[in-house]
């Protein structure tokens, strides 16, 4: 693993023996202030707690063992790995504030891990079962021709970056939609109904459609943002190719390079 992927392991893992250590306090303060019945109430509650949470770190280690082996898990872990993931998370993001972590790089870290699991699975997907979702922030604000609802209204012009992604959608022949949020990045999705999709957005969008759509393979790149977000945001054509090629089974065997951080520079 990066160290960029443990980050979010380690903040995660961290947040269930935080939970622990609530779930053992809780125990000791309740217990010896009650009477018999309400101690049978007390040990059933904590006996709950504690199973969940025990799940959970089982979900931690499937996890952690999915990224070291890079390979696939059983459905059943895969949906003990997701609850962990979703339950500890608005917990990690508190630790790593209260630590002083900034809250995209640790959302930058879960998409890591996101896309480490991904790439584990070993796809193969035909192309027009593979979704690009852009944001509309990678269209010049200036534009005249708006493409949220139809991406086909790009007259091409090659001053933005979806000049070039529709060109990569051609190429490989897969689906590219423009989306303006999150509300109608689920409708596309919906009605296209892909088998994959290569999403770019910024840390948070992209954190919280990776969770809205599983269990739908998500690839994410994040955008570049030399304006500030969501402001003639830019994106590395070379990882969208990338993260298609590894759909289509080309790039199994390649190290895909995403997400890039806002820092990094387009590479055409």
């Amino acid at each position: 693993m990066k160290s960029r992927k443990r980050i979010f392991i380690g903040l995660i893992s961290f947040s269930l023996l935080l939970l622990f250590g609530i779930l053992a306090f809780s125990w000791h303060l309740f217990f010896k202030s009650t009477d018999t019945y309400q101690q049978i109430v007390v040990i059933a509650i904590i006996a709950i707690f504690c199973s969940i949470l025990l799940i959970m770190g089982f979900g931690i280690g499937g996890l952690v063992f999915a990224l070291v082996k890079e390979r696939n898990m059983p459905p059943i872990l895969q949906n003990i790995m997701l609850l962990a993931v979703n339950t500890l998370f608005p917990v990690a993001l508190y630790i790593g504030r209260i630590l002083g972590i900034d809250k995209h790089i640790i959302k930058s870290s879960f998409i890591e891990v996101n896309n480490q699991l991904v790439k584990c699975n070993r796809l193969t997907i035909s192309p027009e079962k593979i979704m690009i979702l852009a944001p509309h922030c990678l269209q010049k604000s200036d534009c005249p021709h708006k493409i949220t609802i139809e991406s086909a209204n790009c007259i091409r012009c090659g001053q933005c970056p979806v000049d070039d992604l529709h060109g990569i959608a051609q190429k490989y022949g897969v689906k590219l939609v423009i989306a303006s949020g999150g509300t109608l990045a689920r409708k596309f999705i919906e009605q296209a109904r892909p088998k994959a999709v290569i999403a770019i957005a910024c840390e948070r969008d992209l954190t919280s459609g990776i969770k809205d759509s599983k269990p739908l393979p998500v690839l994410g790149i994040l955008n570049i943002r030399p304006e500030g977000p969501c402001f003639n945001t830019l994106v590395s054509l070379k990882a969208v190719e990338e993260a298609i090629e590894f759909f289509l089974h080309k790039g199994a065997n390649n190290v895909v390079s995403f997400p890039l951080t806002q820092n990094q520079k387009p590479l055409n």
